[in-house]
C-alpha cells in the first residue's frame, strides 16, 4: 500500500513524486540499512539531520532531532552514543565512527539565536493525565502527549525538573542552563507543573488511587534512583558500610546532595567502587572537591567499562585512575573509626556474560588491602516502588510489570522508563517515554493516531563525494586542565566551530539514500562495477526473501549464465554517486529512504 503526493523537498527532483510507503520491502530496506537509526532507543533520523548540516541548515537539523529525542541540547552532550558503535563508518576498514552525538550537539549550539521551534498540535481532547516524575522519561511523556492534545500535570518530589539529568549529571558536563532551556520547550505547551509535590503515602504527598479519581490515566516515571546495597567485612561482620561509617557513601546520593546544593567534601584519597557513569562522575566530582588521589575499581578490565571511550580519556586527564580486575569485600577502619582502606579480592577474566561484558571470577587466598581514606559506592541502581498505595504486578526483578499496551495490572494506570525496566541511559528512557505516550495515547482515543510509513524522495543525483571519505574525525575542543579544577567548573566539552561541524557532517555515508539498479533498463556493460571503489556492486542470481516479505542476502552468481541481475550492496556502498555518473543507459535511480510519522487515516 502506498500514496503518492507532491514532492516538498529541496533534494527532489522538478517535477518527482515522494511517496508514502508501508511496503514491507521498504519498511525492512530502511531498518536493516540505517544503522545508526535502527540502534538509537528514540529512533533519531540521524543521516537526514546531518546532511542538513552539511547544507549549513543548522535549525531544520535541530528540528528533526527534536522530533524524535526532545532533548537534543542535552544528548548532544551526555548522550551514550549507541548509534556511533553501530555506524557503517566505523565498521572493519571503513576508519572511525561519524561523531554522531557531537553533529547534534553543534545542530543545537549552531542554530540561529532566533530560531523558533516548531510543534504539531493536535486538538484538545478533554483527556486528563498525571504522570509521577519529571526524569528524561516522564518529561518525554508529558511533550508529546500535551502535543496530542491531553491535559497534562507533571509531579515531581523535587523541587527542579530533570530528574538524573540534574541531580545525577555534574554541571561540567551538562551545564544546567542548557538543561533548563530543553525542559522549558519541552514542557511549554500547556503541561501543569507540579514542582516539590511528592507522590507516595507520606503526609504531604499524593495518593497514587486519588490521582486515578481525579485523572483519566496515570503514567507512573518515577526513575530508577535508589542505589544497590553493597556488603563488606568490617570486624569480622558483612554490612552495608554507607552510613555506618562517616567516609563511606553512594556515589549517586553523593551527587544528589551535592546537586541539590547541600555541602559535600571528600578526605585525601578517594577509592570508587563500579563501572558506568556515575562512577566516573563521582570520580572525576572527587578532584573538584580537593581529593589528591582519585581511583576507580572495577571487577573486570577497562575496555569493558559501558561508558564512552573520551569520558574515561578525559577523566584520566583529571588525574583519576582506573585499576581492574578486583572485588571489594572488606573495609578497614583506624583507631578512630575513621576509614584507611578498603580489602578487595583479585579477579580473573572468565567467559563471557550475555551482556556482551566478560565475568569476574575471584582468585582465592589473592585478598589485598588499598589505602583510602574515602569510598564512594557506585555499582547501580534500582527502583522504588513501596510508595505505590494501590497493588501492582511485579516481575522477577522487583520492577513494575506492564502490557502491550503499557499499562500495568491496575486499570488505567500506566508505567515506562527506567521505572519499568530498570537502570538504563537516558536516551533509552527518552525513547520510552515518547513509546509510553504513543500507547496510552492510543488507549485513551481507542486507536493509534500515528503511525511510523516509509517516505520516499527521489534525489536528482549524488549528495556526497569519494574523497569525502578520507575526511578524519574532528575533534572536540576541552577546556584546559587548569581550568577545571578551580571554584568555577566550566563544561569540559566545549563544542565544535561551524568548519569542524560541516567537516565532520560531510564525513556520513548518507546510509538513507537508496541507489537501485532497473534491471530491466540495464545492459550489463559492467561500467558501475568498473568505477566502484568497493566491492559494493555485484552479480547475483537472486535475493532472498525474508518472512516478512523485505529482501534478504544476496545469493551472487559466479559465471555469467547464472546472472539474474546487477545489484547494489548496500552493505558496502559508500553513496559516492561513481557508478550513477559512470551508467550510460541511466538505470541507476536515487531515491532517500526514511521513516516518518504520519496521521492514521
Amino acid at each position: 500500500m502506498s500514496a503518492v503526493v507532491e514532492p516538498q523537498d529541496r533534494e527532489a527532483r522538478p517535477g518527482a513524486q515522494m511517496m508514502y510507503s508501508e511496503d514491507p520491502r521498504d519498511i525492512g530496506w530502511v531498518t536493516r540499512n540505517i544503522p545508526c537509526q535502527a540502534a538509537c532507543p528514540a529512533g533519531t533520523n540521524v543521516p537526514s539531520y546531518i546532511r542538513a548540516i552539511a547544507e549549513g541548515r543548522h535549525g531544520e537539523a535541530y528540528e528533526i532531532n527534536r522530533g524524535a529525542n526532545v532533548l537534543p541540547g542535552v544528548l548532544g552532550r551526555i548522550c551514550s552514543r549507541p548509534c556511533e558503535s553501530a555506524c557503517r563508518h566505523g565498521w572493519p576498514g571503513n576508519g572511525e565512527p561519524v561523531g554522531i552525538c557531537n553533529l547534534k550537539r553543534s545542530a543545537a549550539d549552531l542554530k540561529h539565536a532566533g530560531h523558533r521551534i516548531t510543534e504539531r498540535l493536535y486538538a484538545p481532547t478533554g483527556k486528563r493525565i498525571a504522570i509521577v516524575g519529571a526524569g528524561p522519561a516522564g518529561v518525554a511523556a508529558a511533550h508529546d502527549l500535551s502535543v496530542l492534545g491531553h491535559d497534562v500535570t507533571l509531579f515531581e518530589r523535587e523541587q527542579h525538573f530533570g530528574g538524573m539529568l540534574r541531580y545525577g549529571i555534574p554541571q561540567f558536563r551538562l551545564p544546567r542552563d542548557i538543561l533548563e532551556f530543553e525542559l522549558h520547550n519541552a514542557l511549554r505547551l500547556g503541561v501543569e507543573l507540579r514542582r516539590g509535590q511528592g507522590v507516595g503515602k507520606g503526609a504531604d504527598e499524593v495518593r497514587v488511587a486519588e490521582l486515578l479519581e481525579a485523572h483519566d490515566a496515570v503514567l507512573l516515571a518515577a526513575g530508577c534512583m535508589a542505589p544497590l546495597p553493597l556488603s563488606l567485612k568490617l570486624r569480622g561482620e558483612t554490612a552495608e558500610p554507607a552510613g555506618g561509617c562517616p567516609d563511606v557513601e553512594h556515589g549517586l546520593p553523593f551527587l544528589m546532595a551535592l546537586h541539590r546544593g547541600e555541602r559535600k567534601s571528600v578526605r585525601r584519597r578517594v577509592a570508587v567502587v563500579g563501572a558506568g557513569f556515575t562512577a566516573l562522575d563521582c570520580a572525576r566530582v572527587a578532584t573538584r572537591l580537593g581529593a589528591q588521589a582519585v581511583t576507580i575499581h572495577i571487577r573486570t578490565a577497562e575496555e569493558y567499562i559501558p561508558v564512552t571511550k573520551e569520558e574515561i580519556f578525559e577523566a584520566k586527564r583529571e588525574g583519576v585512575r582506573i585499576k581492574g580486575l578486583r572485588t571489594p569485600v572488606g573495609i578497614v577502619l583506624d583507631g578512630g573509626g575513621r576509614l584507611c582502606g578498603v580489602e578487595f579480592v583479585q579477579n580473573r577474566l572468565g567467559a563471557w556474560r550475555e551482556d556482551g561484558r566478560r565475568k569476574a571470577i575471584p582468585i582465592e587466598g589473592s585478598e589485598f588491602v588499598e589505602p583510602c581514606d574515602t569510598l564512594l559506592i557506585a555499582i547501580g541502581q534500582r527502583t522504588v516502588n513501596d510508595f505505590l498505595d494501590v497493588k501492582v504486578e511485579l516481575d522477577q526483578w522487583q520492577n513494575v510489570r506492564i502490557g502491550e499496551d503499557g499499562m500495568t495490572s491496575t486499570q488505567r494506570l500506566f508505567a515506562c522508563g527506567d521505572f519499568v525496566t530498570g537502570p538504563t541511559t537516558v536516551v533509552e528512557a527518552i525513547g520510552r517515554g515518547r513509546q509510553a505516550a504513543q500507547r496510552l495515547d492510543a488507549w485513551l482515543m481507542g486507536k493509534p493516531r500515528r503511525k511510523r510509513v516509509v517516505q520516499i524522495v527521489p534525489v536528482d543525483e549524488p549528495l556526497r563525494e569519494r574523497a569525502f571519505d578520507f575526511i578524519g574525525r574532528q575533534q572536540m575542543q576541552t577546556a584546559p586542565l587548569h581550568d577545571r579544577l578551580g571554584k568555577v567548573q566550566p563544561e569540559v566539552e566545549l563544542g565544535m566551530d561551524a568548519e569542524q561541524t560541516a567537516q565532520e557532517a560531510r564525513r556520513c555515508y548518507l546510509c538513507n539514500l537508496h541507489y537501485q539498479i532497473d534491471v530491466d533498463r540495464c545492459i550489463y556493460c559492467r561500467a558501475c562495477i568498473e568505477v566502484a571503489p568497493r566491492n559494493c556492486i555485484k552479480l547475483v542470481q537472486g535475493v532472498e526473501i525474508l518472512p516478512d516479505g523485505s529482501y534478504g542476502s544476496l545469493r551472487e552468481a559466479r559465471d555469467w549464465n547464472q546472472v539474474g541481475a546487477i545489484w547494489i550492496d548496500n552493505n558496502e556502498c559508500v553513496r559516492c554517486g561513481a557508478c550513477f555518473r559512470a551508467c550510460p543507459v541511466n538505470c541507476i535511480s536515487i531515491t532517500r529512504n526514511e521513516f516518518v510519522e504520519v496521521d492514521t487515516a
